[in-house]
């Protein structure tokens, strides 16, 4: 589980890179510039939720070993 929060994260952040490269800085509301600031705000999101899983599971481990 722990390979896989890694993997996801690693790809989430390369999503955010890609995608802020796509932004039009100067109008970032129109056009092309809104899919690249959801986008970014999703790979955001997903990784807040990889964080929260991989904490749940450690202190799931923690509270097995009690």
């Amino acid at each position: 589980m722990k390979l896989f929060t890694y993997i996801f994260t690693i790809i989430a952040i390369g999503l955010i890179i890609y995608n802020a490269t796509k932004i039009d800085w100067n109008t970032p509301f129109e056009g092309q510039s809104v899919v690249g600031l959801i986008t970014i705000l999703a790979a955001l999101c997903g990784i807040i939720l990889l964080q929260i899983l991989r904490v749940s599971k450690k202190i799931e481990t923690q509270s097995k070993k009690r």
